[in-house]
């Protein structure tokens, strides 16, 4: 059984413990007992939420865990009285096979002399500060998560569930981990290597009507996509549509194809099932020189560097 110790910092986020749900369901019967799952804080007892909700806790002792976590805290200056909880954080991190934090759980780490010489990730909107705070650190604030050695380390608290899904993949395969993800009903796995903003997000629209055209732009992304067809999804002609979409999402509709196109490309390539060329014919670029043109332009190197970046990230963590 793997034993897991999830470290309760005092004001932590209840999003945080959003991870430890897939834990949970991989116990589930009529599974065995896979995670033996420990919060911990300093002196045990109940500790008190950014939200203030109260969560009981087990006492530190014994630092030996299969797995350490270190859940998302709210004060990235954490005052003289934290001492303890970063000592116990470097020796479990000793004792333990593998350590992670969750989004700003990462300052943890880092206090703690963790992530020196390492690269990590955390939330996009604490990364200038931890830069200039930990400059040993090799910051990627645009990633889910990221596996260097025996430390991980995620962006936001949901990115923190897609973190666990690859340590349950690690530990138990990919078959669990997929499993975890349905029941979790996760319209997709994140891999570590993925960008945090999401280009739907930032397309966000104000009407049903280009909310519509959206959700048929992702579900059709192998077809041409005509201003035709989007505009009688919209029920809108051709010139209102165009016009509409702009206001409402700030982009042209052909520009919104090619950042969900290119989304779509990016987790097929680094998920690596597929071929670059059916990569490409099944996100619409039509052709591998059409979408490695499109990769170069928006990412800055082809298709094929990612998915042997996300190779060598997968290797590490095996």
């Amino acid at each position: 059984m793997h034993r897991v110790g999830f470290i309760v910092p005092r004001g932590f986020q209840l999003m945080s413990l959003a991870a430890l749900t897939a834990f949970e369901i991989v116990n589930l019967p009529p599974a065995d007992q896979c995670y033996d799952i420990h919060l911990l804080s300093e002196h045990g007892g109940p500790v008190r939420s950014s939200s203030g909700m109260m969560l009981e806790t087990e006492a530190f002792g014994d630092p030996t865990f299969d797995t350490v976590i270190v859940g998302s805290i709210t004060e990235m200056e954490m005052p003289p009285s934290d001492a303890s909880v970063i000592a116990f954080v470097r020796e479990a991190a000793k004792a333990s096979r593998r350590t992670a934090s969750i989004c700003s759980g990462a300052f943890v780490l880092a206090e703690a002399g963790l992530l020196n010489g390492r690269r990590a990730t955390m939330h996009w909107a604490h990364a200038a500060s931890f830069r200039i705070r930990f400059p040993d650190v090799k910051t990627e604030e645009d990633r889910i998560f990221i596996n260097d050695g025996p430390i991980w380390t995620s962006a936001g608290m949901t990115a923190g569930i897609d973190l666990v899904l690859a340590l349950i993949d690690n530990d138990l395969g990919p078959e669990t981990a997929k499993m975890v993800a349905r029941l979790l009903v996760m319209n997709q796995r994140r891999m570590g290597g993925q960008k945090q903003h999401s280009a739907l997000l930032d397309m966000t629209p104000k009407s049903d009507r280009i909310e519509l055209v959206l959700a048929h732009i992702r579900q059709n992304l192998r077809n041409p996509l005509t201003i035709e067809e989007l505009a009688a999804v919209a029920n809108l002609s051709p010139r209102q549509f165009s016009r509409a979409f702009l206001a409402e999402t700030g982009q042209s509709p052909a520009k919104a194809v090619e950042q969900l196109r290119l989304e779509a490309a990016r987790f097929m390539i680094e998920e690596g099932r597929h071929t670059v060329n059916v990569v490409a014919q099944e996100t619409g670029f039509a052709d591998r020189e059409r979408m490695r043109r499109a990769f170069l332009r928006t990412f800055g190197v082809p298709a094929e560097v990612l998915r042997r970046t996300a190779r060598r990230e997968a290797v590490a963590a095996a």
